[in-house]
């Protein structure tokens, strides 16, 4: 739902004038140096896009999700990890506090996410949970006051930054299953908390990822979310419904900026004495691409308007996470073939968003997961 056309014009057109005049020029330097720089960084706080789904009584643009798929759209236009930076804070990041804070949570916390003061990360894969989310181990006991939080946490996006996580740890250690894990905001100086080094990755430099230690870790009961415990799985579950419509449309971005690459230099690149846009087996790779990408982003844009009107769509947003992903994937894959050798070269960049997009198929549940889910919500529906 688009609530005014021309606040979201004006807001677009701030955030493509941004991605063509400082993001894109610093694609290079970021990758080589895998830090964004601290102007940089500032610009998107200035501009309000730590705060894009915080509600405007703490600040924030609070954003329709088709509002957001449009911002995400126009952030795809250059490398991810700008995105990553602030789009785990509106995400998965925040969106827990949003959805299940309460009253006083949402008054300590949102105004500094809004601001980007405070960095949030999502804190919920472990070594030994990943998919099966609610197989996670990191224990949260009650002693008093406080949850003394013991474990470690794995591949946690913006960990080395973060100000804040929304951790989901288990309460009850007889419960197995998703009923016994409860969600906590942690503040990241919280004594007992320790960042690990900073992991090398195949793609998204300047996107930092790293492991998040807990040992006898004091979190005081104020900071349960929800209310009561037992909550965390579902927290964790509207969250990632949400981030999966978000993720999908970054991979619709995204493959838009690839497939304008691999266009622009199939014109120009000459071969048997004509621009190599001339041959039909070129013509068949960017057709199929466009072809896809137009199909991706039609459903990004109906599933978020399904959202915005009330509707369950755990099905379509698996949907859209799935296709989208992969899609980009292809688009990434016959972007480098349609550059030949000048693909593999990291002079011409193609060959580093074939790399960051790799990831999409992975984070905020794998291609797999998404299929899982799919056919489990058709199976259910099937039977009512």
């Amino acid at each position: 739902m688009i609530r005014d056309a021309n606040t979201l014009n004006a807001l677009l057109d701030t955030v493509n004038r941004l991605v063509r005049e400082r993001l894109v020029p610093a694609e290079a330097l970021v990758a080589e140096a895998d830090e964004i720089p601290a102007d940089i960084v500032q610009a998107m706080k200035d501009m309000g896009l730590f705060g894009l789904t915080v509600p405007e009584a703490y600040g924030g643009l609070d954003l329709t999700m088709e509002e957001e798929v449009m911002v995400m759209l126009a952030m795809g236009q250059t490398s991810p990890c700008f995105r990553s930076l602030f789009g785990t804070t509106v995400g998965i990041g925040s969106l827990g506090i949003v959805f299940d804070g309460s009253e006083e949570q949402k008054a300590k916390y949102l105004p500094r996410l809004a601001t980007g003061e405070l960095i949030a990360s999502f804190a919920l894969t472990e070594p030994d949970a990943g998919s099966d989310a609610a197989s996670l181990r990191t224990t949260a006991i009650l002693d008093g006051d406080a949850y003394v939080v013991n474990g470690t946490k794995r591949y946690i996006t913006n960990s080395p930054e973060a100000g804040l996580f929304t951790l989901m740890a288990r309460t009850n250690p007889a419960d197995k299953g998703a009923g016994g894990v409860s969600a906590f905001i942690v503040e990241a100086n919280t004594p007992g908390i320790t960042i690990g080094k900073i992991d090398k990755k195949m793609g998204q430099r300047g996107a930092h990822t790293a492991d998040v230690i807990f040992e006898n870790c004091r979190v005081p009961v104020s900071q349960l979310m929800g209310g009561r415990e037992g909550l965390g799985f579902k927290t964790a579950m509207k969250v990632l419904e949400k981030g999966r419509i978000h993720i999908a449309a970054i991979c619709v971005g995204v493959a838009e900026r690839m497939l304008r690459d691999a266009l622009n230099y199939a014109m120009e690149r000459k071969q048997f004495g004509q621009p190599i846009a001339e041959f039909q087996l070129v013509q068949a790779m960017l057709a199929d691409s466009q072809a896809e990408l137009y199909a991706a982003r039609c459903m990004v844009i109906d599933a978020a308007q399904k959202r915005d009107q009330g509707l369950n769509v755990a099905t379509e947003a698996s949907c859209c996470k799935l296709f989208a992903s992969e899609m980009c994937g292809r688009v990434a894959d016959r972007a480098v073939q349609i550059f030949g050798g000048a693909g593999y070269l990291s002079e011409y960049g193609i060959e580093r968003f074939y790399r960051d997009v790799r990831l999409f198929r992975l984070y905020e549940g794998t291609s797999q997961i998404q299929q899982i889910v799919i056919a489990r919500n058709m199976v259910k529906d099937a039977r009512r």
